[in-house]
This record gives structure tokens, C-alpha cells and sequence, in this order.
């Protein structure tokens, strides 16, 4: 993704969804992430970081 001037996250799937229930899974997918070690960067706000708590178990998040 382009580098904006705000803060972002960068977002690491590092576990399988498919045993997870379909919310957390509808969650990873909103993300943007699709395959393991896969990594999205996402905006630093409110939302983003709500979605990570949900599925935190299943992602890695680097730029706190």
C-alpha cells in the first residue's frame, strides 16, 4: 500500500483462520488478508486496532 502521512500498522497473518469462528475469520478477510505470512499496512486509529483484538491470537502487529 501507498505510504500515507499518518501513522500505520503493519498487520502479519501468522496463523490459520479456518478453525476460527466465522466472525474472527469474516474479520482477517476485512483485513485484507488472504495467505499466511501475508502483510497488510492499515491506518493506526480506533477501528483497526478493534479488529486486531478480536483476532489477535492469529496476527502479528509491528509498529506499535
Amino acid at each position: 500500500m501507498a505510504e500515507s502521512k499518518g501513522k500505520t500498522l503493519r498487520i502479519t497473518l501468522v496463523k490459520s483462520p479456518i478453525g476460527a469462528i466465522p466472525k474472527q475469520r469474516a474479520t482477517i478477510e476485512a483485513m485484507g488478508l488472504r495467505k499466511i505470512r501475508q502483510t497488510v499496512e492499515l491506518p493506526d486509529n480506533g477501528a483497526t486496532r478493534g479488529q486486531i483484538q478480536k483476532v489477535n491470537h492469529l496476527v502479528k502487529v509491528e509498529g506499535e
